[in-house]
């Protein structure tokens, strides 16, 4: 097997692109916070360096905003001009309509074998992989210490626990004892790990909508009754919370406990803000899952440069490179390769990452590999805050979205 993968290295190595000058466009979103750290300059080291060991092929990379990259990609296309790759945040629509090449027409066995399975998994469309992951991340709980040793509380294996340490911490005056950011801006990923939690989910095993399955109308039952109703949530509707202002919050001080993803990390710490993080509880202890979020990366075919856009990606997925991403951006490397290398690794900022990365073999992602799940998680960010609100039916609520995701999901065929 080791041969086997070494002669296809060798096969696929620097010698596919051909003479023939080619420009690849590739279309990535950014990861950083500022212009100090764009994803542009990351690109830009590792095209620079590519470059060098391929006199034929050059690279065009364009880097947007996570506001504005998915549509600028869909702008592209639907003119004509599709780039040649495209880093975003969702790769179904693309798949059905045949605009991309399966992975297996572009990468070599051994980056094909490298992808962490779940997440390889989640890249296909009808059974075939067009998704190639490209960067992750899972959630996990943080909650701040110093408002926890004031309560004389420790963090939660349940979800009674967590609802009597936020007694605890509204008792001592804290403004925000769990942090619920049901608002539209990312409501999709705090309501799939409370399901998660509760022995569910968006969907069953076999990808069929199942957001009103009885465990979850009773977790968002126990969320309305145990969490909002009995004021544990702060002074902002959940619905009207988001997730960034939720996190601010956290950072300033004034949350006692929140579902978080590893940029956090740096935002309470350079704040000063001690903190602990633990898994996100399930009903009676464990959750089922975390949850895991993936972005994505893939090839069109339009321009037809499937041999140089695969040697391409192959360099970008080498061990390197995977980690110089996922370190400098705080996010879980998607190769088992490196991801090994980061558990092994006690130094900084692999230490702080070691929580995320336990988490990733049993996380459970968004149905992703539904052409209808972009139109259903929009339809929970808009609605689900009401399934907590004062006089809101949970059970209306998640029927409601049940029959919107059944319409969508018959309407895609995806």
């Amino acid at each position: 097997m080791v041969s086997a993968l070494g002669m296809t290295a060798v096969l696929g190595g620097c010698g596919s692109t051909g003479s023939s000058d080619v420009t690849l466009r590739l279309v990535a979103a950014d990861y950083g916070d500022s212009a100090a750290n764009s994803s542009k300059k990351y690109w830009d080291a590792l095209v620079k360096e590519y470059e060098k060991q391929h006199s034929g092929v050059k690279v065009e990379v364009s880097v947007y905003s996570w506001n504005d990259v998915d549509r600028k990609v869909k702008e592209m296309v639907d003119a004509g001009h599709a780039p040649d790759m495209a880093q975003i945040g969702a790769y179904a629509d693309y798949a059905a309509a045949d605009k991309l090449y399966p992975a297996s027409d572009l990468l070599s066995i051994r980056t094909q074998a490298d992808f962490l399975s779940q997440l390889s998994d989640a890249g296909e469309w009808k059974h075939t992989q067009y998704g190639i992951p490209f960067a992750a991340s899972t959630r996990v709980l943080f909650y701040n210490k110093t408002l926890f040793a004031k309560a004389g509380i420790t963090p939660p294996t349940s979800w009674d626990d967590l609802a009597a340490d936020a007694r605890a911490l509204k008792d001592k005056g804290v403004k925000y004892p769990y942090a619920l950011p049901l608002g539209p801006e990312e409501a999709q990923a705090e309501t799939m790990q409370w399901l998660l939690g509760g022995g569910s989910g968006y969907t069953d095993e076999i990808g069929t909508y199942t957001i009103d399955s009885a465990a979850n109308v009773e977790t968002f039952s126990w969320l309305k009754d145990e969490l909002v109703g009995k004021g544990l949530t702060g002074p902002v509707a959940p619905g009207k919370l988001n997730r960034a202002d939720a996190f601010a919050a956290f950072a300033d001080g004034q949350v006692g406990m929140l579902n978080g993803h590893p940029t956090l990390i740096q935002q309470a710490a350079k704040k000063g803000v001690k903190f602990g993080m633990v898994p996100m509880p399930g009903r009676t202890g464990k959750a089922r899952a975390s949850m895991g979020v993936a972005d994505w990366m893939m090839g069109f075919k339009q321009n037809g440069h499937a041999d140089q856009i695969g040697d391409f990606l192959d360099f970008v997925y080498t061990e390197k490179n995977v980690l110089d991403f996922s370190r400098e951006y705080g996010l879980l490397p998607v190769t088992g390769s490196a991801s090994n290398t980061m558990a092994a690794s006690n130094a900084s900022p692999d230490k702080a990452l070691h929580p995320f990365l336990e988490q990733l073999p049993t996380s459970e992602l968004y149905p992703v590999g539904k052409t209808s799940w972009a139109a259903v998680s929009a339809a929970v960010k808009q609605s689900i805050g009401q399934a907590v609100a004062p006089g809101g039916s949970p059970a209306g609520v998640l029927t409601r979205l049940q029959s919107s995701a059944t319409a969508a999901d018959s309407s895609n065929a995806g």
